[in-house]
């Protein structure tokens, strides 16, 4: 039985540094892309989804940080909290990002331009960033770490940054509502800090262990 269990511990844990690998990849590549396309479009929302991605990217390493030392169980556990305490402070900063950045946008009607590549960036995030949150959350209940389902979490506000930056720029594509996606974004940064304030205090996600 103890043979089984620890079988299986590993190779969630396997599971997991590749679901943090993938994370690193599509988060390194998303974040080149809207950056990019920012630029080109002068729009300041693709070039915050991309610093975003950048911070998503931090999160995915401090996971693999302490997966690499998971058999140790006294490390683990002091890695664990240091991990999630990090993930916390990603969501801060990312919080308090989009706060000013969209505060900007309304105050100076800065209007992105059409672009392309932001919105297939936009719908691409809109498929694999729910599939990967799901996938962190199942190893995260098996494996009992805090840690992964906080990711799991940032994932999950990913998919939502993803649908914000597309309505924005379809809104201000095809209807010129420019304001449409800093108010959205401005909805979502009290429920960001919160989990950035439970991560730093080091609590436990409330489906951990369900």
């Amino acid at each position: 039985m103890g043979n089984a269990t620890a079988i299986d511990r590993g190779t969630l844990v396997r599971r997991g540094r590749r679901l943090e690998y993938f994370t690193l990849a599509w988060n390194s590549l998303e974040a080149i892309v809207a950056v990019i396309a920012g630029a080109f479009a002068r729009s300041i929302s693709l070039v915050g989804f991309g610093i975003d991605s950048f911070i998503e990217v931090t999160s995915g390493a401090a996971l693999l940080w302490r997966m690499n030392v998971d058999e140790d169980v006294h490390r683990r556990e002091r890695n664990e909290r240091l991990a999630l305490r990090i993930v916390g402070a990603c969501f801060l900063a990312l919080a308090a990002y989009i706060a000013l950045q969209s505060i900007r946008d309304l105050l100076q009607r800065n209007v992105p331009e059409r672009s392309v590549a932001g919105i297939v960036l936009a719908c691409a995030s809109l498929v694999a960033m729910p599939l990967l949150s799901r996938a962190k959350r199942k190893v995260g209940r098996g494996l009992g770490s805090a840690a992964m389902h906080a990711d799991a979490k940032q994932a999950d506000f990913c998919t939502y940054l993803s649908a914000i930056l597309l309505g924005g720029l379809l809104l201000n594509a095809l209807l010129g509502w420019w304001w449409a996606d800093p108010v959205a974004a401005l909805v979502m940064v009290p429920i960001i800090a919160k989990e950035g304030i439970d991560g730093i205090q080091g609590k436990a996600c409330r489906d951990c262990g369900t």
